[in-house]
């Protein structure tokens, strides 16, 4: 299968104008914030939504008391909605970062600079029981339920004071639109339960149910009823609940008997509701389980009992992330045994036990209450139960251990028993940005399951207590960066980037030279053709790969994935044979580096051409900046030349005739705005466009400044290059 484009059409070279790619990029950055509320006017928001998702942190350094070594943003940014770290960069004044793009949903922040939270005080919202929790709301048409309707058109929410024995309880009651109605009406009722660490204002807050509620309304999916949300302690029949239900009773015009009585919660709410409907199935005629953990008990039930007065029992649950998809496993096993009747939501794909899964699992909810519905299969999208999950005992495999679906399981050595934080940080964010994930305690290891990722190349490292640490457990090394270790998630999207059958690819051997510019001998790798014939007549086109800043010649093999590239695209038929060579660009003198030590001793050691028409150049980041010194200085030299994500510089000087007259292709790439030479680079282009240079520039590459963006890039170029 071919590898999926991720630009647009191809623009031609030649075409010397600002694409609308570009354009529209640049209008992103001017972002506008979504965070609801009013923020003053002296006050520089801290946060910045643009209209496609991307989210930018700047966070004024004069905020962090006594300083700070790391800021970072924590917030429910991670795989599956998992709760992780963005690192702010220190520039100047202030902590920045861009993030995105995000899907759209509702996310939840707090700035933590060395452990310390603090709340974003130009962000008016609050989640009551977080006290350094904003939240901002990304708009979306899959997110439509969680919208706030207009002004005057939803239902209210009040507070519901009652006793629970001598204490004294509280409630949030949202009641619809137009209640009470005139007459004798009454309406149904759902008791909506928070769990172990949710606070019945979290439904607000984090859960969206006001606004999920006036949606499902105003479009009359659902029938109008009364909600009471608690935090629900204890079980469902306990005399705490009785008590609840009794001020519901006395306060609000609602129907007393089972039949018009609903219990649905997350996680120890939602195993209360299973609990009502397993046990006391005369109590409530719906339920439901979002994240319920109850995994037996079955049997304290008469089936024939339960299926005669609950219409409806169904469970929900997260992926092998959440906690209850094991316990919903099993408890669906039991059910089939016990010839209860039950319905399955099936497994939701992108979320754990969180509130992005229980946004939609009450979404789904409601609509079914107290009416008749046709459809009681799962959400589109969710899949089936596939057997408990089950990651290897500890200490029994390297890590980390990549399992079906792209779910993956770190775990550290007991090196760290008595560390106080480990998380690990991956480029597992929106395209390939940074995220730390943390891990949980597991004996004297830390561990935990990450996903689902989609399938691509992704490298790591451990952070304890805030320092970088190689994980032991992984063989990989990255020779610049030696914390790092990577991974490989298989796939049809990254078949480019996986080993092709042993044998058929092509070799990479080192190549050492003399540096006359280091005074030392050095080191290049150098990817022959499968097939390659140092005898050959025709002497082979030689293409020249750079690096970047920090980086070295090992770096393209190790992290760029460039022979597995390479290999792919040869046996595809895409590649014209070439030697390709990855030098080292660590040198104060780049261009005399490359065409008086580089070059030569390639052309002494390989069967490669010395025809200009044959000699291409391309590199990363400083590698590029480097590849553009050598196309203003040396123009005509290499006939193919391209730069990811890198700037052109200045102007002053340049031949644009020498360079267009020699310069067959003239390619150029880079990051979306999470990329930091993205503005630079923009104005790249306006300073060609002004010199006439002719190049072409084919669209942002979706990514940050890394890996995931610089191999699509060569996935993108090799292909083009001597077919000209």
């Amino acid at each position: 299968m071919p590898f999926l484009p991720y630009h647009g059409r191809s623009r031609p070279q030649g075409v010397r104008r600002l694409t609308s790619v570009i354009a529209a990029g640049v209008m992103a950055i001017a972002a506008v914030l979504l965070a609801p509320g009013p923020v003053a006017a002296a006050d520089t928001p801290w946060l910045t939504v643009s209209e496609d998702g991307y989210a930018s942190f700047s966070v004024p350094a004069a905020a962090i008391e006594g300083g700070a070594g790391q800021v970072v943003i924590e917030g429910n940014f991670g795989p599956s909605a998992a709760w992780a770290e963005f690192g702010l960069t220190r520039r100047g004044d202030v902590y920045s970062g861009v993030l995105g793009p995000l899907k759209p949903g509702l996310y939840s922040y707090q700035v933590t600079a060395d452990g310390t939270g603090l709340k974003d005080p130009t962000n008016s919202t609050k989640v009551a029981s977080k006290p350094f929790w904003s939240t901002f709301f990304v708009p979306g048409d899959a997110v439509r339920p969680l919208a706030d309707v207009p002004e005057g058109q939803g239902g209210k929410v009040e507070t519901l004071t009652y006793r629970a024995g001598k204490q004294e309880k509280s409630a949030l009651v949202w009641t619809p639109p137009g209640y009470p109605a005139p007459g004798p009406k009454a309406y149904p009722v759902l008791f909506l339960q928070s769990g172990d660490g949710v606070s019945a204002t979290d439904w607000l807050d984090l859960g969206r149910a006001k606004q999920i509620f006036d949606n499902l309304s105003a479009q009359r999916d659902m029938e109008p009823m009364v909600v009471v949300i608690s935090d629900g302690h204890g079980s469902a029949g306990d005399k705490e609940v009785k008590d609840l239900r009794k001020a519901v009773e006395d306060r609000y015009r609602i129907h007393r008997d089972p039949a018009h009585q609903a219990i649905a919660g997350v996680t120890e709410g939602g195993t209360r509701a299973l609990r009502a409907a397993l046990t006391r199935p005369t109590h409530f005629a719906y339920a439901g389980s979002f994240s319920g953990l109850l995994a037996d008990g079955v049997g304290r039930a008469n089936a024939n009992t339960i299926n005669r007065h609950v219409k409806l029992l169904r469970l929900y649950t997260g992926n092998v992330t959440d906690p209850a998809y094991n316990a919903t496993n099993r408890l669906t096993k039991a059910l089939d045994r016990a010839h209860v009747t039950y319905e399955f939501d099936g497994v939701n794909p992108d979320a754990g036990a969180n509130w992005n899964a229980w946004q939609e699992n009450l979404i789904d909810f409601v609509p079914r209450l107290f009416r008749k519905v046709s459809d009681h299969g799962p959400s589109d999208g969710h899949g089936r139960l596939k057997g408990e999950f089950t990651p290897p005992a500890p200490g029994t495999t390297p890590t980390p251990f990549v399992a079906e679906d792209g779910f993956v399981t770190f775990e550290t050595t007991t090196d760290f028993q008595d560390a106080q934080q480990v998380t690990v940080w991956a480029n597992w964010a929106p395209n390939g940005s940074w995220l730390r994930i943390p891990l949980s305690r597991a004996g004297d290891r830390w561990r935990a399951t990450v996903g689902p990722l989609d399938p691509w190349f992704y490298y790591y490292r451990l952070m304890v207590d805030r320092v970088a640490v190689k994980d032991a457990s992984n063989p990989t090394k990255v020779t610049s960066e030696p914390t790092w270790s990577t991974f490989f998630v298989p796939g049809d999207r990254a078949r480019l980037l996986s080993d092709v059958p042993a044998g058929k690819g092509g070799k990479v051997e080192s190549m050492t030279y003399r540096s006359g510019v280091a005074n030392e001998d050095r080191t290049a790798l150098v990817w022959t053709p499968p097939g390659y014939d140092p005898d050959r007549a025709e002497p082979y086109p030689v293409f020249h790969l750079q690096h970047g800043g920090g980086q070295n010649y090992t770096d393209w093999v190790e992290m760029g994935r460039a022979k597995q590239i390479l290999d792919h695209q040869f046996l595809d038929g895409d590649l014209v044979p070439m030697v390709v060579v990855m030098g080292n660009g660590n040198v104060p003198d780049f261009n005399k580096e490359l065409l008086e030590n580089i070059v030569p001793a390639v052309r002494d050691r390989y069967n490669v051409s010395s025809d200009p028409s044959q000699q291409a150049l391309a590199g990363l980041s400083m590698g590029g900046g480097q590849t553009f010194g050598v196309l203003k200085a040396h123009p005509g030299t290499f006939a193919y030349v391209a730069a990811f994500s890198a700037g052109f510089g200045s102007g002053a000087g340049v031949d644009a005739e020498a360079i267009n007259n020699g310069t067959t292709l003239l390619r150029l790439y880079v990051g979306d705005q999470t990329d930091f030479v993205y503005p630079s680079f923009t104005t790249s282009l306006a300073t060609l466009d002004d010199l006439g240079i002719r190049y072409e520039f084919d669209g942002v590459t979706p990514g940050p400044h890394g890996w995931d963006v610089w191999q699509k890039n060569l996935i993108d170029l090799a292909p083009r290059l001597f077919k000209r």
